[in-house]
């Protein structure tokens, strides 16, 4: 994994750059810094205008001498490790990979080892550091038993240069979901406020007042009366968003063991309870779809994941017995 060496820089003001804050300024002189990673350089010392420390919101004037030195990041205190997962890009910049059902994203307790921030460590070995330190920058998520496509940073500069774009809702998403009945029409949209669940405080929940959420969907296939494969396009980016939408809407994804199991009408379906869910040993979603402009080129770009084997297998079994067990 390649380190940087520390890198000094020094900037005269001239009279066009008054009255700019510090640190809008040192983000425009120097490519890769975000604000909060300049902030956080003003704040251990790292930064001086005229030999003295100022505070970030400083507003520079014609004459300040600046001098900044960004340090060399600092190794993250994990041990890289071998993890599985199909790697569909890498450029300099960023890595586009299929994450298999059941690799978490970050270590956390429970799971201190065998993420997936432990197997890109592994295999990175041109990060530059995210925020001062030598790590992959995820940019977002999925659930632990969501398989699909991730997008992840090599620095700072691209990660924030990606990250407003997810803020801004600008980044294709499209997730494959099999959920249990027959959902009304070909397509819809579910837009319903999303907040923490007020007791079960590890699960989202829709609630009047909580952040705006919207989530499209559209019918591709119908199994009988029983389930439906749906294509579905998160407009917004909530914790747990399509899950909690499809579930508060009568839906929940099969095999969703959080937001399925309150759901109590398809438990009276001895078919579907005793030949097809035991077949299925976590939630049928699948992020399949990923498109953003890329920091580099900027231009689009647009990558697919394909289906993992126990969907892909689940489904084909589906349309066999879907003729056999119409009803």
């Amino acid at each position: 994994m390649a380190s940087e060496s520390e890198r000094i820089f020094s900037f005269s003001i001239s009279d066009e750059n008054r009255e700019q804050r510090l640190d809008t300024y040192l983000v425009s002189r120097v490519e890769d810094l975000t604000r909060s990673r300049v902030q956080g350089l003003v704040k251990n010392g790292f930064v001086k205008v005229n030999g003295r420390l100022p505070k970030t919101s400083y507003r520079i004037k014609k004459g300040d001498n600046i001098h900044l030195v960004i340090p060399p990041p600092i190794a993250l205190d994990l041990e890289p490790e071998e993890v599985a997962f199909e790697l569909i890009h890498e450029d300099a910049s960023l890595i586009v990979l299929n994450k298999p059902p059941g690799l978490v994203i970050h270590p956390a307790p429970g799971h201190p080892s065998g993420t997936l921030v432990h197997g890109l460590l592994k295999h990175c070995r041109d990060l530059s550091g995210i925020s001062g330190v030598l790590r992959p920058g995820i940019v977002h998520r999925l659930d632990k038993d969501t398989s699909g496509i991730i997008v992840v940073a090599k620095n700072d500069r691209v990660h924030n240069f990606l990250a407003n774009q997810f803020k801004a809702g600008s980044v294709k998403k499209r997730y494959t979901a099999l959920v249990h009945g027959i959902i009304k029409g070909q397509k819809g949209e579910i837009d319903l406020p999303i907040a923490r669940h007020p007791r079960r405080r590890k699960e989202m929940a829709v609630i009047s007042g909580g952040k705006p959420a919207r989530t499209r969907w559209r019918k591709v296939e119908a199994f009988g009366n029983r389930l439906s494969l749906l294509v579905v396009s998160p407009k917004t980016g909530r914790t747990h968003q399509i899950r909690v939408h499809l579930s508060h809407v009568g839906h929940p994804i099969v095999g969703d063991a959080v937001y399925g199991v309150r759901q109590n009408w398809w438990k009276k379906d001895m078919f579907l309870m005793r030949e097809i869910l035991p077949k299925i040993a976590r939630q049928m979603l699948h992020a399949q779809t990923l498109g953003f402009i890329h920091p580099d080129s900027e231009s689009y770009c647009e990558f697919q994941a394909p289906l993992p084997g126990d969907m892909d297998q689940i489904l084909t079994w589906l349309r066999t017995i879907h003729i056999l067990n119409p009803d």
